[in-house]
């Protein structure tokens, strides 16, 4: 009796079906294809990007969510091989120098409910462990600038004394005495990424503008936009492509973003000081016989009436509105006109700032163990250079980012290959955010979902992101069609433990 009942039912939604008006398609999905591509050998060349570098470490579980090995795994899907990373040896990060700890390669950051701390425990990743396992696909060197993947010896121990090595390629270079792009050769890739040139910019902008020798990770020189091969970005970026692309490989290139995009320059709001009246009434009384000096210089003609009225300091207890003021930090600017009265009296470069100005997150995440600004850091005390992007900076670091993705976008056009435009996506995630599976991503600092704890590297969600970005690119050059990540499966910030 069931079983008649069952063919009954099934019989009568025959029917209900076929007297249906409402046509129905059957949802057939097309099947996937690699196009004109072939991934059968992948290999990425870039920096901490590419490498998958977060929360200010490299570790395991932030190598396995970077946008190459997202980008590996979808490949895989249509033919592509192996993708060997150059894995740390836990998920502590930071390096060990001959079993010694080096401050300067400390542990991974994670978010405490106050703030960015390290995480405990101590790296067992040492960087004179001899590589024995070859060839890495993942070819991504923390730190690393466009011209250091053609120098020879970048992976030398002998030369990190020198501060012409990397201990991030020393301790996973095949060859010690050959360049990343040799070792990205050496393995006939059939298709290749390639993400460089932020670090060439990055490093002057996070030392705040204050250059220094070309140091092989925090180096704070920009990389001059035209000259030769090691030299000038435009000939070191054409040789790396046209290297690349000489036993026929394609692949997919990246341009640079504005530093003005990630929270390492926007978090720190150019005016965070509410004083009280007291206060203000001191630092006024300090500051003049500064703004006597500048109408001195005015008088005599060594300055204009609009430098004197940018370059005069003046704090406030509340606006005109009768609400707290918050007032712009006093900065100094070596911009600024040098005022010298003779006799060895100088006038400081000092001026409050302005919304053209970039403070960077360490004058944040300083203040959670100290009141930096409540310290009179800012108000005080003029902040130094190295805290400070000015606004004079911020138009040298465009200029020169600007040449770089031209450089960028013509060779990926001359050489047919597939172009990422990362600035015109970094731009969106930092201004409307960048909506996918029912999430926003966004570049505030810590809840914004895109950025980790470091303020300048992704999360892995923010990564997941940039692999879509970097597929949807794939696909309209190359007649792909790679299946987007859900980024609802990767999570926003690492936890303390892993």
């Amino acid at each position: 009796m069931i079983k008649n009942f069952k063919w009954l039912f099934l019989v009568a939604a025959t029917f209900i079906a076929c007297e249906s008006d409402d046509e129905t398609t059957a949802v057939v999905e097309e099947p996937l294809t690699a196009g004109s591509a072939n991934f059968t050998k992948f290999v990425a060349l870039g920096n901490s990007l590419t490498a998958g570098f977060s929360d200010n470490a490299l570790f395991i579980e932030g190598q396995k969510g970077s946008y190459t090995n997202i980008l590996a795994q979808q490949f895989a899907k249509v033919g592509g091989g192996e993708f060997k990373i150059p894995f740390m040896a836990d998920n502590i990060g930071g390096l060990l120098f001959g079993g010694a700890a080096n401050p300067r390669f400390g542990p991974r950051l994670y978010f405490n409910g106050a703030g960015p701390v390290p995480v405990s425990g101590t790296s067992t990743t040492d960087v004179f462990v001899p590589n024995t396992s070859g060839l890495y696909n993942n070819m991504g060197v923390p730190g690393a600038k466009s011209y250091h993947l053609l120098f020879d010896g970048y992976g030398n121990s002998a030369n990190l004394a020198l501060g012409l090595a990397n201990p991030y390629f020393v301790r996973f270079a095949s060859d010690p005495n050959k360049s990343i792009l040799y070792h990205a050769m050496a393995q006939s890739p059939t298709f290749f990424s390639l993400w460089i040139g932020n670090n060439d910019v990055l490093g002057y902008a996070t030392a705040g503008g204050v250059t220094t020798a070309q140091d092989p990770i925090d180096g704070g020189d920009i990389t001059p936009p035209s000259g030769a091969p090691g030299v000038g970005f435009d000939g070191t970026y054409g040789a790396l492509v046209t290297t690349l692309t000489s036993g026929g490989a394609k692949g997919v290139v990246a341009n640079i973003p504005y530093v003005s995009s990630i929270p390492f320059f926007t978090t720190v709001p150019f005016n965070p000081l509410v004083l009280p009246q007291t206060s203000v009434d001191a630092l006024n009384t300090a500051y003049a016989q500064y703004n006597g000096g500048l109408a001195v210089a005015l008088a005599n003609g060594l300055i204009s009436a609009e430098e004197k009225a940018a370059r005069t300091i003046v704090f406030k207890a509340t606006g005109a509105d009768g609400k707290p003021f918050s007032n712009p930090v006093v900065i100094v600017d070596e911009y600024l006109t040098i005022i010298n009265f003779g006799g060895g009296v100088i006038l400081p470069n000092y001026r409050q700032a302005t919304k053209e100005d970039f403070l960077v997150l360490k004058s944040k995440t300083d203040s959670l163990t100290a009141p930096f600004f409540q310290a009179g850091n800012g108000s005080q005390f003029p902040l130094a250079d190295r805290f400070v992007l000015s606004k004079n900076e911020v138009a040298e670091l465009k200029t020169a980012t600007d040449a770089y993705n031209a450089t960028i976008e013509t060779l990926a056009t001359s050489k047919g290959l597939a172009f990422f435009d990362a600035k015109k996506l970094m731009s969106q995630v930092a201004t409307t955010g960048v909506s996918s599976n029912g999430y926003t991503v966004r570049s505030t600092y810590v809840t914004g979902g895109g950025f980790s704890m470091d303020g300048v590297h992704p999360s892995p969600r923010g990564y997941a992101l940039i692999a879509n970005a970097f597929m949807d690119a794939i696909n309209k050059k190359y007649g792909s069609n790679l299946k987007p990540v859900d980024i609802s499966k990767y999570r926003v910030q690492f936890p303390s433990s892993l």
